[in-house]
């Protein structure tokens, strides 16, 4: 039922819910803060269908062919890490160490992220390095702490690998190559959606989907705690960058975040919006896994964030009650739903 047609009064809580995230960022700009900082509000509604590039159009043998190679650590330099050592089904396809672990142990600088419904974020990585997610499927190969194998080598390795070699073919008429590698990798991602959660069923006229303390959340969401400025839209992103100051000590950031990126100051310290749905199965949270708990980052926002110069305009104090708090982790906790269960497949010899 993802997209479909609201019953009647599934259609009169849309428009209530909508009025309140509406009334909400009134609010905000009332009190200077501006609007918001990417595209502007959108419904936090049903997911849409999938969205698919026309120059990677999803198949069978394709998504098969991008499974067997998510989990394949062949894929890095040692043949010890694949997609899934950072990106685990178990673990809300996320890992839930704070930082990514590599090859030869090395420790990398940032989360892991988790890449359900991947496919409806306009960029990918923390930075938005990624313009799309077939050449983020490729980007962690090519680096030294996670995979560290070059695209020449993985490519070399794969052809010389007779299974892979006939479904590259198959695929996509040639030999394997870098190109048709992030394409099948990326094809099997877009198939990792999250199922309707409580808060859809909500949404779809189930007034009993949400508990009290859930319902209370989401008016908390999108009025006094200003969440839906930034997480908006179905995904729960605007696929924007904001500051909010973690990782800033004693005059620096530990990670320049998007100024890496595109050196523009005012991207220092900035970090992608990340979706909300299923958030309560990856933590820890935020570009580092600084915060253990959706109880750690609902306090951090509460605090207003950490104080720095490059601060985003939309992180404001907001003093939340101890039982505003518990609502508004009830109301994400409801963002949760069914994601297909994967399991690692047989691969080619």
């Amino acid at each position: 039922m993802r997209g479909g047609a609201l019953p009647a009064g599934g259609k009169m809580r849309k428009i209530m819910l909508l009025c309140l995230a509406s009334a909400g960022a009134l609010f905000f700009a009332l009190q200077g803060g501006g609007l918001f900082a990417d595209e502007g509000f959108l419904f936090n509604g049903l997911l849409s269908s999938v969205p698919v590039p026309p120059d990677n159009l999803l198949t069978d043998a394709k998504v098969k062919l991008g499974r067997q190679l998510y989990f394949d650590k062949r894929l890095s330099a040692d043949n010890t890490v694949s997609c899934a050592t950072c990106h685990v089904p178990e673990k809300g396809w996320a890992n839930h160490g704070a930082t990514d672990t590599g090859i030869k142990g090395q420790v990398g600088g940032r989360n892991s992220g988790s890449i359900i419904d991947s496919a409806y974020m306009k960029v990918q990585f923390w930075d938005g390095r990624a313009p799309t997610l077939e050449a983020q499927a490729v980007g962690p190969i090519a680096n030294p702490i996670e995979m560290g194998e070059t695209l020449e080598n993985v490519v070399n390795k794969l052809n010389a690998i007779p299974g892979y070699k006939a479904q590259f073919q198959n695929v996509f008429g040639t030999d394997a190559t870098a190109d048709a590698i992030g394409k099948a990798i990326a094809a099997f991602e877009r198939t990792i959606v999250s199922g309707p959660s409580p808060y859809d069923r909500y949404l779809q006229g189930e007034p009993e989907a949400m508990t009290p303390s859930a319902v209370r959340g989401l008016n908390i969401f999108n009025g006094k705690g200003h969440c839906s400025a930034c997480h908006s839209g179905p995904a729960f992103s605007d696929g924007g960058y904001h500051n909010l100051g973690v990782g800033y000590v004693k005059g620096k950031f530990k990670d320049e975040g998007r100024y890496a990126v595109t050196k523009a100051a005012k991207d220092l310290g900035a970090f992608k919006t990340p979706g909300m749905r299923n958030v309560e199965q990856t933590y820890p949270y935020l570009h580092d896994g600084s915060e253990k708990t959706l109880e750690d980052v609902v306090e951090l926002y509460s605090r207003g964030g950490v104080p720095n110069p490059h601060l985003d305009r939309l992180m404001l104090p907001l003093n939340l009650t101890k039982t505003e708090k518990k609502d508004l982790v009830a109301y994400l906790k409801s963002l949760t739903g069914p994601v297909a269960e994967v399991k690692e497949p047989k691969l080619p010899d």
